[in-house]
């Protein structure tokens, strides 16, 4: 089957480029998303041997969005870290730099629990 590549249609709309349904019906751009948009930042230190690290988690992005973003906030706080389970970590405590950052990316966000 050859696939027909349609971006828009008169009838329907705006259709997706992938199973081209229309937008509001599309299930394979939807079902990638991991966050639920409620982006908080934590430092965690359990289970870690005392260590801090910085989690950021909530983000609405697909997988390979959040790798990317992950690896450019580890690059600008210049650590380690990793991302699993949707979640980004951030070696260190680093939540006023990640929040500076996630906010010039254009996601507003929130500390969560202690400070």
């Amino acid at each position: 089957m050859k696939k027909r590549n349609l971006v828009y249609s008169t009838d329907q709309g705006r259709l997706c480029s992938d199973c081209e349904q229309p937008i509001a019906d599309c299930m394979c751009k939807n079902e990638s998303i991991v966050g639920n948009g409620k982006v908080l930042i934590a430092l965690e230190t359990k289970g870690r041997k005392g260590k801090g690290v910085t989690v950021v988690t909530g983000l609405p992005l697909a997988e390979d969005m959040l790798k990317n973003l992950g690896k450019k906030l580890k690059t600008q706080c210049g650590t380690g870290g990793s991302v699993k389970d949707g979640q980004i970590e951030i070696q260190g405590d680093n939540r006023q730099k990640v929040k500076e950052l996630l906010e010039k990316e254009g996601f507003p966000s929130k500390f969560t629990g202690r400070q």
